[in-house]
């Protein structure tokens, strides 16, 4: 039954990081008492982010294997913790830093995926999907960052609990990389200006790299029949 289970997890690794990832960006968008969704939702979905990353790094190295499962407990009991501590700034840092983590390192496995020789395959459309979602994790986790470092960063975010605010700059993140860019939320001053501006480079940069490896990949496909 175990090795049923990680079957799963191997096989369909990437299409079940996609659907852990969706949710976790865009859940809260059921939830009205946002105080639930901070205190279970929030745990759950991280439990499930990091159980559905576990395919990605099968047969890697085991320190990097060490290094995401100490990250992955990290980001599922800090969370957990803000119903017994308060959120406050320095919460907030630790918060914002091992999910900065978490999510890079699921990227860098991310895009040794994609760099790899090889057809154009489901996998390979769902693991650019996760890619791209994996950046907007570690820009909003960023953004917070900076938000909490350096008060007065963004105007226009609801600043009532650390779950709006998160919440906000789910949003605000989601705009950059799509690059609609409404203005409702606007960075206000140089640090948070510029980390803006890295994040919508690192989009289309992305986005301009994986076009180049989708055509590659299907060129090295019509040259080999």
């Amino acid at each position: 039954m175990k090795k049923n289970y990680w079957n799963i997890l191997t096989k369909k690794k990437y299409e079940l990081l996609l659907v852990a990832l969706l949710l976790h960006l865009y859940i809260g968008v059921f939830f009205i008492n946002l105080k639930f969704y901070a205190h279970v939702v929030w745990p759950l979905n991280m439990i499930l982010l990091g159980i559905f990353s576990l395919g990605v790094f099968s047969c890697k190295s085991r320190v990097r294997l060490a290094i995401r499962n100490i990250l992955f407990v990290l980001v599922v009991i800090i969370p957990a913790a803000s119903s017994f501590l308060k959120p406050d700034a320095w919460f907030m840092y630790v918060v914002s830093i091992t999910h900065i983590a978490f999510y890079i390192i699921i990227f860098t496995e991310i895009l040794r995926y994609l760099v790899k020789p090889g057809n154009i395959s489901l996998d390979i459309v769902s693991a650019s999907a996760c890619g791209y979602l994996l950046l907007i994790e570690i820009g909003i986790f960023t953004m917070q960052l900076i938000y909490y470092a350096i008060p007065g960063s963004f105007t226009g975010i609801d600043t009532h609990n650390f779950i709006t605010i998160y919440l906000d700059l789910v949003y605000f993140c989601n705009i950059t990389l799509t690059t609609i860019g409404y203005g409702d939320i606007t960075p206000a001053n140089h640090f948070s200006k510029l980390a803006t501006a890295i994040l919508g480079l690192a989009g289309q940069f992305y986005t301009v790299v994986l076009i180049g490896i989708m055509i590659s990949k299907y060129t090295s496909i019509q040259n080999s029949k």
